[in-house]
């Protein structure tokens, strides 16, 4: 049965904001009052293990904000806590909506998500019209001549970067795919009063205010000069925009802009983004299972106790050490770090990835499926990338190059240095040996 068709309903999930957010843009020119709608969704809320983790405060905290940001524009942002499959049905009845826009998200969940909501949609007379959002180039945008998607980054970026080009330049010399959609100076938003939203303790969890978020912004210098700070992690010469792209509170389009103007060695870490979207897309195995099949057939060890000691940042090899008490203690470790505590777990104490990418998603407020799960593999050597398996980073080299005065190390493992530092928990020169020839017999076992 077909509704009385009225209104706009825009969904928003990884786009949490006002500003160049295309599919806001489509749906405000659509010429129909739009309302906005957000879900705290039970489906991903219940798997998280701590109640008080700090994505969850920092998404409440924006919600709260975004609804505000609505209000002041006469608009209406509705709150939910449940299930989509739930929710939505109930909106599109009370608030008669003629159409539901949404944009892109590439996460296997999500995908199917949108399929329920959609089919629900077609039953009901209801259009559905999703946009990409969350990237330059998405989904089957940037393909080999054969149309198949590649798996290994280096041709894809040099194929993205020609396509950037293809489109020509904007008047301010930008390319022409990086322009804005000026969703903030719409003025169609659906009048209506405030509606509240449901509180952190009604949805099971506990506000968490000890783990900071850095800001959606960062210096012109800083990214100047990127190229040649980004791999020390003592030096503050990252952009912390991960939890911002994640979330959408800032645009990837403006991200690129800046890139391209200031810093080349930043837009190709934004293409590495694109890059496992990509990947997760077209090759979803990839959730629970090495891109590899092959390097399933590694034997690991998996020893618990160990396994705690890197958790905890008690392994007697100070970098690996400090990275891991500053996730635990911040949501954040350095990315020049995070490829050596990976690399560590996987190949000096054999622990299979999926554990060091569990724990990673548990900690990191960037989680990005995507993302975690493509670094996870590439420091296994089981992903996409094209060396061979035998890349094991030593954490005492990888120090005496990027934190050769231990500024890093001092911050964060304050007992360096003295007897009540452990020693460490496998000889770097044996566990070298013992990877070598356990990725050996595994893969030797395919043949």
């Amino acid at each position: 049965m077909t509704i009385a068709q009225k209104n706009t309903l825009f969904w928003f999930r990884r786009d949490l904001r006002l500003e160049d957010n295309h599919g806001l843009y489509q749906a405000l020119a659509l010429d129909k009052p739009v309302i906005g709608f957000f879900i705290f969704d039970t489906h991903i809320l219940d798997r998280l293990e701590d109640r008080d983790d700090a994505r969850v405060t920092f998404l409440h905290q924006r919600i709260r904000k975004l609804q505000q940001e609505i209000h002041a524009r006469g608009g209406q942002l509705i709150v939910r806590h449940g299930t989509p499959e739930e929710a939505i049905p109930e909106v599109i009845e009370a608030f008669q909506i003629a159409s539901i826009v949404v944009n892109h998200d590439e996460d296997p969940y999500a995908r199917q998500r949108d399929k329920i909501i959609r089919d629900h949609c077609t039953r009901s007379g209801v259009s559905f019209h999703a946009f990409k959002d969350h990237v330059i180039f998405g989904r089957k945008e940037v393909l080999k001549s054969d149309e198949t998607p590649y798996t290994v980054f280096t041709p894809y970026s040099r194929k993205w970067s020609q396509q950037m080009m293809d489109g020509g330049l904007t008047p301010d010399g930008t390319p022409s795919c990086f322009r804005s959609f000026p969703s903030e100076v719409h003025p169609g938003w659906y009048k209506a009063p405030p509606v509240p939203m449901p509180s952190l303790a009604s949805m099971g969890f506990s506000e968490n205010i000890h783990i900071p978020v850095p800001e959606p912004t960062f210096s012109v210098s800083l990214l100047d000069s990127y190229d040649r700070t980004r791999d020390y992690p003592a030096v503050n010469g990252t952009s912390r925009m991960g939890i911002h792209l994640r979330f959408g509170t800032v645009s990837i389009r403006a991200l690129a802009r800046k890139a391209y103007r200031h810093n080349q060695t930043y837009l190709k870490e934004l293409i590495w983004r694109e890059f496992y979207a990509m990947i997760l897309y077209h090759f979803p195995h990839v959730v629970g299972n090495s891109f590899r099949p092959e390097y399933d057939q590694i034997e690991w060890r998996n020893h618990e106790e160990e396994f705690r000691l890197w958790c905890e940042g008690q392994t007697g090899y100070p970098l690996v050490d400090a990275g891991m008490r500053q996730l635990n203690a911040t949501g954040y470790m350095h990315n020049r770090v995070r490829m050596v505590v990976a690399s560590f777990l996987t190949k000096h104490l054999l622990i299979d990835w999926r554990w060091g990418e569990a724990y990673f998603a548990r900690k990191l407020l960037d989680f990005e499926l995507a993302s975690n799960n493509g670094g996870w593999q590439w420091a296994a050597g089981c992903g996409t990338d094209a060396a061979p398996y035998f890349r094991i980073f030593n954490p005492t080299a990888q120090q005496k190059k990027f934190d050769p005065d231990f500024s890093y190390i001092k911050t964060w493992v304050r007992e360096w240095g003295t007897p009540e530092y452990p020693a460490p928990i496998v000889e770097h020169s044996f566990a070298r040996e013992r990877c070598l020839e356990t990725y050996r017999s595994g893969l030797n076992r395919q043949k």
